[in-house]
């Protein structure tokens, strides 16, 4: 099947949209879960979507959404503590 980005869990049920994660309680149909999702892209899925999700990490209601099964771990507690990372990183700090 596949894992929740936010902790791995692996997905034992088929998911859908009001499916939430049993482990963490994070929303399952969401971006940051989907095989399509790719940063970067145009509106960062490899689908042609018609218009851009907002939130990757709410549910939505997307036609093309299949479960990943590549397990991306949030990096930090939100985009800003993320960004900060990945620049430090850069450095070496």
């Amino acid at each position: 099947m596949g894992n929740c980005y936010n902790c791995g869990e692996e997905f034992e049920v088929k998911v859908y949209r009001n499916t939430e994660c049993y482990s963490c309680g994070k929303d399952a149909k969401v971006c940051l879960n989907c095989k399509f999702y790719s940063p970067g892209s145009h509106w960062d899925c490899n689908e042609n979507i018609r218009e851009a999700v907002r939130e990757k990490d709410r549910a939505n209601f997307c036609d093309f959404f299949e479960l990943s099964s590549n397990y991306r771990a949030s990096t930090g507690k939100n985009k800003e503590d993320d960004a900060k990372k990945a620049f430090d990183s850069l450095f070496g700090d």
